[in-house]
């Protein structure tokens, strides 16, 4: 029987350590290449950096989360301020055109208030009072608002249901008459009489468009009690710009 030969060179595979003796190690060289850290961010691998890797190990890698955008974020400015241009732009001419016979929803200006229509409304008419009186811009807001407060706790007290919003927006809104007439008193200023005629047209024009909004069928026959309030209203509105 024969004694068994040497085993087997092994080979190792890639992966493997492989000893050598000291004498050999003089004739190798090479290099360890960096480990290839990745992150999984949504089924996509993403290689991360040294920083990056830095900061995770340290426990900041809450500085490197990025939030989802919001759609809400995304908003144009005009919906983010709740402004709704075309709602303005029917409104106002459900004010101007008061008659029923039209076929306009008027009740939009009351059931669905806004202040910013309002408020432009009452801007705009504070300019064109400007000239040679700059003091009665404020005056006239706080007319506005005050005024406005007035109707509705004289509203309230004579049972009706409306609220304070749609009091402020139905007064604002209906200033557009006297902004109308206002520049035809520019031109027929010097004629007394078609002057007066005009300033009771413009006020009767508002007090309607306000008064058949807020005046509704619960005050019955206290309609007048309301309207006439209203129709005072107009009427100082107006002496503020005429400057009487």
């Amino acid at each position: 029987m024969q004694p068994p030969g040497p085993p087997p060179a092994y080979s190792p595979t890639n992966g493997d350590f492989t000893f050598v003796s000291s004498a050999d190690a003089e004739d190798l060289s090479g290099s360890i290449a960096s480990p290839d850290v990745k992150l999984n961010l949504g089924g996509d691998f993403i290689k991360e950096s040294t920083a990056t890797t830095f900061l995770r190990q340290r426990g900041y890698g809450w500085l490197l989360e990025v939030e989802d955008d919001d759609p809400e974020d995304n908003k144009p400015l005009l919906e983010e301020l709740d402004i709704d241009l075309k709602d303005i732009y029917y409104k106002i001419r459900c004010v101007l055109m008061p008659m029923p016979s039209l076929g306009f929803n008027r009740q939009v200006v009351r059931d669905n208030p806004d202040f910013w229509g309002p408020l432009a409304v009452v801007l705009f008419f504070s300019m064109i009072s400007l000239y040679g009186q700059f003091r009665v811009v404020s005056w006239i807001i706080t007319i506005w608002i005050f005024g406005s407060l007035t109707i509705f706790l004289l509203a309230r007290v004579l049972g009706g249901e409306v609220a304070y919003g749609q009091v402020l927006g139905v007064i604002g809104y209906s200033l557009l008459p006297l902004i109308v007439i206002a520049p035809v008193l520019l031109v027929v200023g010097s004629f007394e009489v078609v002057s007066t005629l005009l300033k009771l047209f413009g006020v009767f024009w508002a007090a309607y468009s306000a008064a058949s909004l807020l005046v509704g069928e619960e005050f019955k026959t206290k309609k007048p009690l309301l309207i006439y309030p209203i129709f005072l209203l107009y009427i100082y509105f107006l002496s503020l710009y005429t400057g009487v």
